[in-house]
């Protein structure tokens, strides 16, 4: 459960532990009725900057494969151990999740079955395969049939029971396979009717994992120079960014539904993100602004179980009417209890770090 801190990417760290961070924050205000905009989710289509937290993470999880398995997978021999390494590590992720939901919410009859968790822990496994056993051609083929199968099934095949293919929340073809797989009883409490983590959009969330595999393999190329990795990292950044917003005239970018001009559009702006990161970090050395997200980073699953515990247990005290509300407007009393939430469990991740243990899965 605990080993000593390697040499890591510390840019890869620092993107992570921001995205865990912004996770955190936006997962923990002190009130649901008082929120920013930038720290909601669109209602439907387009994206918000909270929106992109969950594929970058996905995304983090690819480059992260290629980090972590590449001097590995070089020998045959030790594919069978990875993959049952990753299976088990999937069952553990699926596991935490749902054991948590039936701590929180006792009895199976109305257990969420689909989530957060679940589709990170699937993604997972699924590109851990695929990066063992396929070329990165063969992941690149993938990858494309994957969005263009998607879009294919979503915007043309009939939906059973309710007529021409549609992008409603209710009446689209992946809420019709989640009804039918899951019922209602088992989906997402606030619809009952979809899920936002369904089983037909893990098909695009697999290529959101792909993706960060791709660019993980770029930054481990070995003898290119690192200009020439950012500079390329940045033009298929801007190039997806570019290809997703044409794709959104006809597919549009939703979260919910991980349509593929979302992959592509959040994709690119990861990859961005990271190569400008890649670039002022490791190649450049200008590490002053990055000790806060480390921690987050190096612990990011940790950090993610604590953000579902603890504001639910200590969240009965009713810390934000003691120490916010009668000081702040509404809006900023709910921001400043989500930023408490993020600096508590920075501590943890933060004695963590500093006795150099990852916790792992």
């Amino acid at each position: 459960m605990s080993q000593p801190i390697p040499k890591r990417l510390l840019s890869l760290d620092v993107f992570r532990g921001a995205t865990v961070a912004a996770m955190i924050l936006v997962n923990n205000p002190g009130s649901w009725e008082y929120i920013y905009p930038p720290l909601e989710h669109s209602k439907w289509n387009g994206c918000t900057p909270t929106d992109l937290i969950f594929p970058f993470f996905l995304f983090i999880v690819g480059v992260s494969i290629v980090f972590a398995m590449e001097s590995k997978k070089a020998d045959p021999a030790n594919h069978g151990k990875m993959i049952l390494t990753a299976l088990r590590r999937m069952a553990v992720l699926i596991i935490i999740s749902l054991g948590t939901h039936l701590l929180f919410h006792p009895g199976l009859a109305t257990m969420r079955i689909p989530g957060v968790l679940q589709r990170i822990a699937v993604v997972f496994f699924i590109c851990t395969v695929l990066y063992i056993k396929t070329s990165q051609r063969t992941r690149d083929w993938v990858f494309a049939l994957s969005l263009i199968g998607y879009y294919i099934i979503m915007c043309f095949i009939p939906v059973p029971g309710h007529g021409p293919a549609n992008l409603e929340p209710e009446t689209n073809f992946g809420a019709w396979i989640d009804r039918l797989v899951f019922t209602e009883n088992h989906l997402w409490s606030q619809s009952r009717t979809w899920d936002p983590e369904g089983l037909l959009g893990t098909l695009p969330a697999i290529a959101t994992g792909l993706f960060g595999i791709r660019v993980g393999s770029w930054l481990k190329q070995k003898n290119t120079d690192d200009s020439v990795k950012v500079t390329w990292m940045l033009t298929y950044g801007v190039a997806a960014v570019v290809l997703a917003l044409i794709w959104d005239l006809f597919f549009p970018i939703n979260k919910s539904l991980w349509t593929s001009s979302f992959v592509l559009y959040t994709g690119g702006l990861a990859t961005i993100a990271l190569g400008i990161s890649y670039w002022l970090i490791d190649v450049n050395g200008r590490t002053r602004f990055t000790g806060f997200f480390i921690p987050f980073g190096v612990n990011a699953i940790t950090a993610y179980v604590l953000s579902m515990y603890i504001p639910h247990y200590m969240g009965k005290l009713n810390l934000n009417k003691i120490l916010f509300d009668p000081y702040l407007s509404p809006l900023n009393a709910s921001l400043a209890m989500a930023l408490f939430w993020v600096l508590l469990i920075w501590v943890i991740m933060w004695v963590l770090y500093k006795r150099k243990i990852i916790i792992k899965v």
